[in-house]
């Protein structure tokens, strides 16, 4: 699907990486736009997984409306295309009632999905899907990986080896169509006169974010991380696969069902965590339609918007 043109050209975008601050500037943003935020963030659209995404806490959502937030449950799957249309609903109704649909997040699919539109492909071969899962399980996921790369080495060249729900998918689509899932998909750069007002990204200083990084993951572990997960495995139904592959949560499980010890498994979402942002900067950075903001040492949320605001309000 693709989004309405007029509809897109009225909506604001503030993307960045992990625990660059986003939040923060996105409230204040909001106020200077009269703006409602709708969420970007594949893994925020789970209920019951708060600390580990970092969702806008109750005061936060209390000062500026929120929406795209808890949509399903942690054992349900939900595609980009069911959240491309859930977004061109939230988004629909913010300017019906005459406010600003202000996108925020870190997910670069999403974002490059609302721009360019999605592809929706053939439905899901059950039965071949399962036979990967059994592969991924044997032989690891870099097979999967290697497989996609001998016929779609564009879709596995922006694909890490650990995206298996994806990796899966686009072998899939080839399998039953033939036709490598990047040869389908709209990939093409938005027309300048078709843009929205603001595609804007934080591109904040790398040894900065470093240490955010490692300070955000100590204070989740602090805020109940930890007993977080354990509530998500104790769930019925239990959590589906991609919410048990969720950054912070994936370590988490390892130390509980694994016997991990728990000051490895933290290290480790900080490891993982630190190359998720190098991956978020580089979609970021090469999608045309972003504009970077950069971001210093010790930036002001406040500041920041209203940086953004000048910049961009002539658009």
């Amino acid at each position: 699907m693709n989004f309405p043109a007029e509809l897109l050209k009225q909506c604001w975008f503030l993307a960045g990486p992990t625990a660059v601050g986003k939040t923060a500037t996105a409230l204040h943003l909001a106020g200077l736009l009269n703006a409602e935020i709708l969420s970007m963030d594949s893994m925020a659209i789970y209920r019951q997984m708060d600390i580990g995404t970092a969702k806008p806490d109750t005061i936060e959502r209390s000062k500026v409306p929120h929406h795209l937030l808890d949509l399903v449950d942690p054992h349900q799957d939900f595609s980009m295309a069911e959240y491309c249309h859930a977004a061109v609903d939230a988004a629909t109704d913010v300017v019906l009632r005459g406010r600003t649909p202000l996108f925020v997040g870190g997910t670069g699919l999403y974002l490059r999905a609302i721009l360019r539109g999605t592809f929706d492909g053939p439905s899901a071969d059950w039965d071949f899907r399962r036979q990967l899962e059994q592969d991924a399980l044997k032989l690891g996921p870099e097979e999967l990986h290697r497989r996609l790369t001998d016929v779609d080495s564009v879709s596995a060249a922006r694909l890490h080896s650990n995206d298996q729900r994806r990796i899966i998918r686009a072998l899939e689509v080839f399998h039953l169509t033939g036709v490598p899932l990047s040869a389908q998909q709209n990939n093409l750069p938005v027309a300048v006169s078709d843009r929205p007002p603001a595609v804007a990204w934080l591109e904040p200083d790398r040894e900065w974010l470093r240490t955010c990084i490692d300070q955000r993951v100590n204070k989740m572990m602090d805020k109940g991380l930890l007993e977080e997960t354990r509530r998500l495995l104790n769930s019925k139904p239990p959590p589906g696969r991609t919410a048990r592959q969720a950054l912070g949560y994936r370590e988490l499980i390892t130390h509980l069902e694994d016997d991990v010890p728990l000051p490895q498994a933290v290290e480790l979402i900080q490891v993982r965590t630190r190359q998720f942002a190098k991956r978020q900067h580089t979609w970021f950075r090469n999608l045309e339609e972003c504009t970077a903001v950069p971001v210093g040492t010790d930036p002001s949320a406040e500041q920041l918007a209203e940086r953004i605001h000048r910049q961009f309000r002539g658009n």
